[in-house]
């Protein structure tokens, strides 16, 4: 890996390279190099889910939330939608992409009826294979747009975003249901 494509993931994106909804996740996330910080944050996060006792997995703090599981499994969701969204547009694809409602991905993806154990592989599995394909990206890549949800993303705000949207999530778990 170059160091011209290393210093490009240290950047931080403007708040005008994606929609506003998106940019307030930014703020949350440390300075540094965005790939690492992708592959340490998953390893937080795992130690963290694992580290929850079992009667806290399937527990809503309120009626209608989401429980523990069903957040790690929007966490996954959310990964796999703006990973595949950061590919389309660092390869160059400038067709628009649909959106997603996450209630109705976490109610399709049954999360509570799966073991935390057997969510927190998928979730090493797949921040593993989203950190590889980070780090295969160049700062022409990086620097690529596209839209998505209607709203216009460089594949580098997509990539702080998912980030922020994990520590935003997890936040919310210590908050309200530990």
């Amino acid at each position: 890996m170059s160091a011209e494509s290393s210093s490009a993931r240290t950047r931080r994106p403007a708040g005008d390279e994606c929609g506003p909804y998106y940019a307030g996740y930014f703020s949350l996330v440390p300075e540094g190099d965005i790939a690492a910080t992708l592959l340490s944050q998953g390893k937080e996060h795992r130690n963290f889910f694992a580290g929850l006792p079992r009667d806290k997995h399937d527990h809503r703090y309120a009626p209608g939330k989401w429980s523990v599981k069903e957040i790690l499994g929007h966490l996954m969701d959310a990964e796999r939608i703006f990973a595949y969204r950061a590919l389309r547009f660092a390869r160059g694809d400038a067709a628009p992409l649909a959106g997603m409602d996450p209630d109705e991905f976490v109610v399709g993806g049954r999360f509570g009826s799966r073991s935390m154990e057997n969510l927190l592989k998928e979730y090493t599995i797949l921040r593993t294979a989203t950190t590889s394909m980070v780090l295969g990206f160049d700062e022409e890549a990086l620097g690529r747009t596209g839209v998505a949800s209607g709203s216009n993303f460089t594949v580098l705000s997509i990539l702080y975003f998912l980030v922020g949207h994990g520590i935003h999530h997890v936040g919310i778990v210590r908050e309200r249901y530990l």
